[in-house]
């Protein structure tokens, strides 16, 4: 269940103090101040499996990790923030990124920073815990407060991704939930490992996940192709073709089977027990619906109906 801080009930005299509470809740230990001693925001938090992601919207204010604050708990975080609109600063390591919308930055909580904003703004934050991220990132010290552009690349994949994740969160099943938090993991190195210079070429594997991750951030959309993701990763749809040679399946039948999952999955939800079938099959892209029940029996060997009319075991 998603966690909301927000200062609309909040008197303006102590409108900082509970903004400071707010952040340090919503992440790390964290002192804040302000123009005016005077903040207005909300901060939304949801989990996914292995990462946390907030939403927070709030007006000029500058945010400090310091080494008191660092040596009161032990929280091995690394933190990206995507920024939405406004501009945001990350210093850290002797560095500073600053950040307009569409762009993302890495900072690490257990070491100093601060984040500045001038003026009114919006970010996403992604928090993945500080072990995983290392193990896939080589000197990730040397990653912190650089930004990764959002114009093109896993900068606009990850904004792209972020969106539609948010929007969906509260509806995705566990393994889902699981699938996409790796996805996203998969993403922020990629655009991470881009700064160093000259960007080496995917592996088939790491292709493979980025394709992935395009794919479920846009299953719905009936418009979905093989072309559509090859525009998405600036590359070409023979590439992608070659890094799934020798898969199980194609990356079309990937996609089909995903989106008849996601059906089945509605199927067996009493809370859609009101929509019908077609309209179902048509919200996860499907667009003829003598085509998608021939689909659906092959998958699972029993029709969508066969499936809904099956009572759920606890």
């Amino acid at each position: 269940m998603a966690r909301l801080h927000t200062t609309d009930e909040v008197d303006a005299r102590d409108r900082l103090a509970y903004w400071n509470d707010a952040v340090s809740d919503a992440y790390v230990q964290l002192s804040c101040d302000a123009p005016g001693d005077d903040v207005v925001g909300d901060i939304r938090v949801d989990s996914l499996a292995t990462l946390e992601l907030s939403r927070v919207t709030a007006t000029a204010q500058r945010v400090c990790r310091t080494p008191s604050l660092i040596a009161r708990a032990a929280e091995d975080w690394f933190l990206v923030s995507i920024q939405t609109s406004g501009v945001g600063r990350i210093r850290q390591d002797d560095r500073t990124a600053e950040l307009h919308p569409g762009d993302f930055a890495l900072y690490d909580s257990t070491r100093p920073y601060q984040l500045d904003f001038d003026g009114a703004f919006q970010q996403y934050v992604l928090m993945l815990p500080g072990p995983t991220l290392r193990s896939q990132l080589r000197d990730a010290a040397e990653l912190t407060a650089r930004s990764v552009r959002g114009s093109r690349g896993a900068g606009h994949l990850m904004i792209e991704m972020i969106r539609t994740l948010a929007a969906d969160i509260s509806v995705l099943e566990p393994a889902a939930a699981a699938a996409v938090a790796q996805s996203v993991e998969h993403i922020v190195v990629a655009g991470l490992s881009s700064l160093g210079g000259a960007v080496p070429e995917p592996s088939a594997e790491a292709r493979r996940e980025q394709v992935r991750a395009v794919a479920r951030a846009h299953l719905r959309d009936p418009g979905l192709t093989v072309a559509v993701i090859a525009a998405q990763l600036h590359t070409s749809v023979s590439t992608l073709h070659r890094a799934f040679a020798g898969e199980p399946c194609s990356i079309a039948e990937w996609i089909w089977a995903q989106r008849l999952d996601a059906v089945r999955a509605d199927l067996c939800d009493p809370a859609l027990r009101h929509r019908t079938i077609s309209d179902l099959a048509f919200s996860w892209g499907f667009v003829d619906a003598s085509h998608f029940s021939r689909a659906f029996r092959a998958r699972f060997g029993r029709t969508a109906r066969e499936v809904r009319a099956t009572p759920r075991t606890r």
